[in-house]
């Protein structure tokens, strides 16, 4: 620090390099992050950008329902408009207009033919609906849109969330697949070991260190594989979370098997009560009831109510020659249309009616899902259980096939046999209990509550 100062470089740019150093993020500076679980859901419900994508398209029907209700307000128009002509009657108004109409204006070659005029129209102009039904119905389908596009946001939500758990758990069982196979490796290199000991002792066959070669190069691909999947494991977590494709994220303390509390029929109680797509259909038909009142509204009339200021002048724009105003109420019932809204209204009634049927098929494909679900949880069970009890008897098959071995009881091909069994039932372990794990996060998922119970 002595020979920096003599160069003139002050202490605090050094003292505050190290800060940067300290603050920058480890991503920055090429180490992995890690992160547990609920940071994870948190993360995805911030960047993922399908989640993004269902607030943008909620907000969008939203200002649409916003949209909607303007018109029942007054509509203000300004206008500014230039016309030329020497057509009789145009000439006639824009003199009227402007107030230059003079009694040399009623000769008759005057009137005839009279001189090109110019005229520039300033006005201002109110409309406001006394009565349209339309206008309601159509305030209430754009108000049920918006909030079946929040449904839609919402079930957006519980769907990355529940994928994200899914990558979560991948780069869990990845590790632990992992680490298996690292076992593996070590207990294949002393496989190999005692079959050179023996071979060299004269108690063993060339044959036998050659296989034992061979299952150690089988072994290490496993590895290599396994090396590779729990990289790819990692950068799908990254990418669920919203990263970039090539970002890789680590998993930071793993997810344990919990007790399930609710029974069949509280689940399905809870789907069909919480599902966000189920939600969101019954405000597709409710949107569909609207869009029948909408086409019934074509048959009422309507009645409007208008207002305007108007300056005209020859000469120049925004001018005043002279000024009038008007107001006035339009009443306006179409009698006949040629049949159009008949058609409108059963075409309404027809899309209400597959809305509702559609809810409906929804719910029994609700049901049934959370029943598979719980089917599927009980099947991850019974399959862990079976694993568990397989991996205990690989386990003391090895040992005493490696104790026969080592006596002379048991060739390299008996040993190996019993080590690929404890091989796969290490792996099938961690298969199952991620299964299993999976499953019941599936349950919640089909009951619409995995957020709920996961961040609770």
């Amino acid at each position: 620090m002595k020979d920096i100062n003599e160069k003139g470089l002050p202490v605090k740019f050094f003292a505050a390099g190290l800060l940067i150093l300290l603050l920058v993020p480890n991503v920055l500076l090429g180490a992995e992050r890690s992160v547990a679980l609920d940071e994870v859901l948190i993360l995805a419900l911030e960047r993922n950008h399908l989640v993004s994508g269902a607030a943008y398209e909620k907000q969008a029907a939203e200002e649409g329902a916003a949209a909607s209700r303007s018109r029942y307000l007054p509509r203000i128009t300004f206008d500014e408009a230039f016309s030329a002509s020497d057509l009789p009657t145009r000439v006639f108004m824009m003199k009227l207009d402007q107030g230059r109409f003079t009694a040399n204006d009623f000769a008759i070659g005057n009137l005839n033919t009279p001189s090109s005029t110019t005229d520039f129209r300033t006005s201002l102009s109110l409309e406001q609906p006394l009565f349209d039904l339309g206008i309601g119905y159509g305030r209430e389908m754009a108000q049920r849109e918006a909030e079946r596009m929040g449904e839609r946001f919402e079930g957006r939500r519980e769907d990355v969330g529940f994928a994200v758990y899914a990558a979560y758990l991948g780069v869990q069982r990845a590790k632990a697949v992992l680490a298996a196979a690292e076992k593996d490796v070590a207990e294949a290199r002393e496989h190999l070991r005692v079959a050179k000991v023996r071979n060299e002792q004269g108690a063993g066959l060339k044959s036998d260190e050659l296989r034992a070669r061979t299952f150690l190069s089988e072994m290490e691909e496993r590895n290599i594989t396994a090396l590779n999947d729990l990289k790819l494991a990692k950068m799908r977590l990254a990418l669920a979370v919203g990263g970039d494709a090539g970002d890789s994220l680590d998993i930071r303390g793993d997810v344990t098997a919990e007790a399930f509390r609710l029974d069949e029929a509280e689940v399905v109680g809870t789907a069909v009560a919480n599902r966000r797509d189920l939600k969101g259909a019954e405000k597709g038909v409710e949107r569909a009831e609207a869009a029948v009142g909408l086409a019934r509204s074509a048959w009422f009339p309507t009645v409007y109510g208008g207002a305007s200021v108007q300056m005209n002048d020859r000469d120049v724009p925004f001018g005043h020659d002279n000024d009038g105003w008007s107001a006035g109420v339009n009443l306006r019932w179409e009698i006949f249309d040629g049949l159009g809204r008949s058609h409108n209204s059963a075409r309404a009634r027809a899309e209400r009616d597959a809305a509702n049927q559609y809810r409906e098929q929804l719910r029994k494909e609700i049901e049934l899902q959370v029943r598979e679900s719980i089917l599927r949880r009980a099947e991850a069970g019974k399959r862990l259980e079976v694993a568990r009890h397989a991996l205990l008897a690989a386990e003391e098959g090895t040992r005493l096939v490696n104790k026969r071995f080592a006596n002379g009881l048991a060739t390299m091909v008996e040993l190996l046999d019993a080590q690929s069994s404890l091989n796969r039932a290490r792996t099938g372990l961690v298969e199952r209990e991620t299964d299993h794990l999976l499953a019941t996060a599936r349950i919640y998922h089909a009951a619409g509550i995995f957020l709920k119970e996961m961040t609770q």
